[in-house]
C-alpha cells in the first residue's frame, strides 16, 4: 500500500472487463474511491484532446486500458476504426499525461503486435522481426506504436512509461456478443446456447488447428498491478500463463464443460488467424513477481457459470 498511499490514479477503462478487475484489487490494498479516476467512454471521449488533458489532471498514476477490440471477424469488418481509436486515443493519453507531469504511465499493449510466425514461446526482443497476423494487424500495430511513443518519451523527457503485453484474456464479466466477442466467450455462447436450444451442431470458424494462450483477467489485474509498483525499465513486458492450447482442443473442452451433446463442424472458410501464440513469460517473474495462479480449467468453469447465471438474470428481465 505504501506504493499507491497519496496518489491519485486514473484508469481508462477502467470500468471494463479487465479495469474493474483492477479497480477491485487496488480497493483490497486500500486505496480509496476518492483516489481513483474511471472515466466512461459515453461521458469522456477519449479520442478527443481536450477529454485526455481533463482526465489526466492532478493525477498521479494512468494506467491506459481503454481499447477498441474485437475477435477475427470484428478486425476484418473494421481495421480502420481499429488502427485510428487505438492509436489517437494512447499517443494523446501519453502526451497528455508527459504535459500535466505525470508521476507514471502504463501501457497495456497486445500481444496481436508480435509477428504472425514469431517463434513460440514469443520473446520481448523478437517484437520487431516481422509483420503482424493480417486480421488483426491494424489493431495491433496501433497499440504497437505507443510502445515506440513510451521509449521516445522516455529518452527525450525522462517521462517513466512503462508497456506491458498482455496475452488473449478471458474471465467473468467477459465480453459475449457475437459480433465483436474474442475466442473464448464466443465458444462458451455458442455451446450453451446450443444446449438449451437442443441444436443439433455447433459450428466454429477455421480448421482448429491454430493455438492460443490465455490468461484468466483476475490474473492479468494482479500482474499489471504489480508491473505497476515495481517496474520501471523501457523495455515491454510479457504478460502470460506460459501455456496454450489449440482452438479444437479448446472448443471440446467447453463442449464438456458446458454439457453439450451435440456435434462440432468446423467452417474453413474462416480464417484461424495467427497460427500460434504462446509467450515467453519469465521476464515478468524476473522483474517483478508476477507468475499466473488461475488453472485453466477453474477458469473456464467460473466464466461459464458467470454466463449461465447472467444469461438467467436477463431472460427473468
Amino acid at each position: 500500500m505504501s506504493f499507491w498511499s497519496g496518489k491519485r490514479i486514473l484508469i481508462t477503462g477502467g470500468t471494463g472487463f479487465l479495469g474493474s478487475q483492477i479497480t477491485q484489487q487496488l480497493r483490497d490494498l486500500g486505496v480509496s474511491d476518492s483516489a481513483l479516476v474511471l472515466p466512461r467512454s459515453r461521458d469522456l471521449d477519449l479520442r478527443k484532446w481536450e477529454n485526455c488533458v481533463r482526465a489526466v489532471r492532478d493525477c498521479d498514476i494512468v494506467i491506459h486500458l481503454a481499447a477498441k477490440v474485437g475477435g477475427i471477424g470484428y478486425n476484418h469488418q473494421n481495421p480502420g476504426q481499429l488502427f485510428y481509436d487505438n492509436a489517437i486515443m494512447g499517443i494523446q493519453m501519453i502526451e497528455a499525461a508527459r504535459q500535466e507531469g505525470v508521476e507514471k504511465c502504463v501501457i497495456a499493449g497486445t500481444v496481436c503486435a508480435y509477428p504472425k510466425f514469431a517463434q513460440a514461446p514469443f520473446r520481448e526482443e523478437t517484437l520487431w522481426d516481422g509483420y503482424p497476423e493480417e486480421t488483426n494487424a491494424p489493431y495491433g500495430l496501433a497499440k504497437k506504436m505507443l510502445l515506440v511513443q513510451s521509449q521516445a518519451y522516455r529518452q527525450e523527457y525522462g517521462f517513466n512509461s512503462i508497456y506491458l503485453l498482455p496475452v488473449n484474456l478471458y474471465g467473468p464479466g467477459d465480453n459475449f456478443n457475437p459480433a465483436s466477442s474474442h475466442v473464448i466467450p464466443a465458444l462458451i455462447k455458442k455451446f450453451v446456447d446450443a444446449k438449451r436450444n437442443r441444436e443439433p451442431f455447433v459450428d466454429v470458424w477455421g480448421t482448429g488447428s491454430a493455438s492460443r494462450e490465455f490468461l484468466y483477467v483476475a490474473d492479468a489485474a494482479r500482474g499489471i498491478i504489480l508491473a505497476t509498483e515495481k517496474y520501471d525499465k523501457p523495455e515491454p513486458v510479457n504478460l502470460g500463463s506460459g501455456t496454450e492450447i489449440t482452438i479444437r482442443e479448446l472448443a471440446s473442452l467447453i463442449k464438456d464443460l458446458t454439457g453439450y451433446k451435440g456435434t462440432i463442424t468446423w467452417d474453413r472458410t474462416k480464417p484461424d488467424g495467427q497460427p500460434k501464440r504462446r509467450l515467453d513469460v519469465k521476464k515478468a517473474e524476473n522483474e517483478f513477481g508476477f507468475r499466473a495462479s488461475v488453472p485453466f480449467r477453474q477458469g473456464l468453469e467460473e466464466t461459464i457459470d458467470w454466463y449461465e447465471e447472467n444469461y438467467k438474470e436477463r431472460r427473468r428481465k
